[in-house]
């Protein structure tokens, strides 16, 4: 079953997507988000700040704002200028076809229904790698977090663990010890994967010490972090380590499977895009968002690449002139 031809359709409906359907239905363009499925860990409608409680830095909160709320917020702004949402993940793409084609299973019956447009955003996100705990999904938001420049500002004072041993863990670390009392920073090795230089900062660092071979039994607490069981790889020893803040930094893995194939990734996954803009190597098909950004990783971030997306899939659209009407001859939606 097909449906009629769309200008853009927006696969994803994070803080990218969501602006990107914000500016695309401010200019007539009635996008179609495929949001995501709410019983999806990776895809689902409104990205990661679903699961995220206070966001302080986003600006024009001055007091702050839960991160649903803020996504819901965005939602209805978009809803407001036209977008439509199908609550539903997407399936399967074909890009390299002229027009695009979208699959997605029907959020009622089921059936997998085929949707076209000329061009298509991409801001499916990226999801942190997680230790495989019952207590993770419990827990984040209240004292587990994955961010630490998101969240540090609420650990002052507070004693905190680090799990992880590459760059990102280490950068997490120094970033910590300007809020909290001291850092520990665990590895399940005896020796770091991170670069030299960041090594070299994490021991100089008096706030920062390390638990070596060690990994994370369980995170311990009902309402909040109270502390970590550990164990010891090496002896099999186990120890309770008493902190009130845990962030998990073992690395993120961009919602790219699929795209593969199609759109051009770097070696980590994430979507390729020509620089200073949100082109793929396809024409009509745009990225935006943690998808395509494994450097900052922020809501505001993706907030940006979400206009710069909608812009140029505008700009894109004028210029094969599609205003003009269906620019294809073998779509028979």
């Amino acid at each position: 079953m097909s449906q009629e031809l769309r200008d853009v359709i927006i696969i994803g409906s994070g803080p990218a997507g969501l602006t990107a359907a914000i500016y695309t239905a401010r200019a007539n363009l009635a996008p179609l988000v495929i949001e995501g499925s709410p019983s999806s860990t990776s895809d689902q409608p409104g990205g990661q700040l679903m699961l995220t409680t206070e966001v302080e830095n986003f600006p024009g909160f001055i007091d702050g704002v839960m991160g649903p709320e803020l996504m819901g917020n965005m939602r209805s702004q978009a809803q407001r200028f036209g977008a439509e949402f199908l609550t539903t993940k997407a399936t399967r793409v074909d890009l390299e076809s002229t027009p695009k084609r979208v699959w997605a299973p029907d959020p009622s019956t089921g059936e997998e229904i085929e949707y076209a447009a000329r061009a298509v955003i991409v801001s499916t996100g990226a999801r942190s790698l997680m230790l495989g705990l019952e207590a993770e999904r419990r827990l984040l938001g209240h004292g587990l977090s994955t961010c630490a420049t998101c969240d540090g500002f609420f650990f002052r004072s507070h004693h905190i663990a680090v799990v992880g041993g590459g760059d990102s863990a280490l950068e997490e670390a120094n970033f910590l010890t300007k809020f909290g009392e001291s850092v520990t920073v665990i590895h399940r090795r005896s020796e770091l994967r991170a670069s030299k230089i960041m090594q070299d900062r994490a021991f100089n660092n008096p706030k920062i010490s390390f638990l070596w071979d060690t990994v994370v039994e369980d995170i311990v607490g009902d309402g909040k972090v109270e502390g970590l069981d550990l164990r010891n790889t090496k002896t099999g020893e186990t120890s309770r380590l008493d902190v009130t803040g845990v962030f998990v930094a073992i690395g993120h893995v961009p919602n790219t499977d699929l795209f593969v194939g199609q759109l051009d990734m770097d070696e980590n996954g994430y979507l390729v895009t020509t620089p200073n803009s949100s082109t793929t190597n396809l024409d009509g098909v745009f990225a935006c968002g943690d998808v395509q950004d494994h450097v900052y990783r922020q809501a505001i971030t993706a907030a940006g690449s979400g206009c710069m997306a909608a812009i140029d899939a505008e700009r894109w659209l004028e210029s094969i002139g599609a205003e003009d009407g269906p620019l294809v001859e073998n779509w028979a939606g």
